[in-house]
């Protein structure tokens, strides 16, 4: 077989299973580089920090080579996380949103007994950094992956709730070797923390969706809201010595922070279930294949 035809072959497969290459491509990628971070030991450190970031591209880096095989339009496909004008009411949602989660997390964390320190708490400013870096790097990099290409084309087949569903499983998985790396935050987390991380990564899918579609497809609203829904913890005022006196956590206080960070979160992706309807999440025509120039795959034509 020439290296031509080779080439043809596997292209045509990529474009008859779009989903499972984006994903073998996608996990291939970031598994890789955390798989170099575990073998080589590496403390926490900036450096573990980047390099997780760069990890965080596989999801990008498998949606431009699914759609380079089926020919998708790659401009118009990068062009989401450039789409800013989605309207004001929008942009108060990416940004205000996660506030309000934090603040009925914390509130629900003091009701129940739950210590904290307000005299600890960071500059606002920071939030301004959390942002920028959460989008660009820590988290909302990923989305141009997960929501500007696997949401889209599974919504040419099932709901998007059915589809917030798929991604949040496959987008769980994928953070697998963040739990087996002893030297990253998902390492030294408890069973109940893990199992409460998964909850959150669910819900989280559902809002992820409702923001992308509500937007006609902005990766770029996504990527923020994404980025404020993670820097949250940062402006938390818990009691860290209370709640890990002498360094070793209190087991109901820490399963306590963890509950109500997560209720707010899965409350909100219940409400906007209930408001907007499973089949679109939203109250317009949602993005499909279409968002990235792609037609229907070859088995289809």
């Amino acid at each position: 077989m020439t290296e031509t035809a080779r080439d043809s072959t596997v292209g045509a497969w990529i474009d008859r299973h779009r989903i499972l290459a984006f994903l073998a491509v996608t996990y291939a990628f970031t598994w890789t580089v955390q798989g170099i971070v575990i073998a080589t030991g590496m403390e926490a450190s900036w450096t573990q920090s980047i390099l997780v970031g760069f990890g965080g591209f596989g999801p990008p880096v498998g949606a431009a080579v699914v759609l380079w095989a089926s020919g998708g339009d790659l401009r118009k496909w990068v062009g989401q996380f450039f789409r800013w004008r989605v309207g004001g009411r929008w942009w108060a949602a990416a940004l205000g949103l996660p506030l309000v989660v934090l603040a009925v997390g914390v509130a629900l964390f003091v009701a129940l007994g739950g210590p904290v320190d307000w005299s600890g708490l960071p500059s606002p400013a920071i939030y301004l950094f959390v942002l920028a870096w959460g989008t660009l790097w820590g988290g909302g990099q990923e989305d141009l992956g997960w929501r500007g290409f696997m949401l889209p084309v599974l919504q040419e087949r099932y709901s998007a709730l059915a589809s917030s569903a798929i991604v949040g499983v496959a987008w769980a998985g994928w953070h697998l070797p963040l739990f087996v790396n002893p030297a990253t935050t998902h390492g030294a987390w408890p069973l109940s923390q893990q199992l409460l991380w998964v909850v959150s990564i669910l819900a989280g899918s559902v809002l992820w969706t409702w923001m992308y579609n509500s937007t006609g497809g902005s990766v770029l609203a996504v990527a923020v809201f994404h980025a404020g829904i993670n820097g949250m913890g940062v402006f938390h005022p818990v009691d860290t010595e209370a709640l890990a006196p002498d360094g070793v956590p209190t087991p109901t206080l820490r399963l306590l922070s963890e509950v109500t960070g997560v209720v707010p979160l899965a409350a909100a992706a219940v409400v906007v279930v209930l408001v907007y309807g499973g089949e679109r999440l939203a109250d317009r025509e949602i993005p499909g294949r279409e968002a990235v120039g792609l037609g229907p795959p070859a088995r289809e034509r």
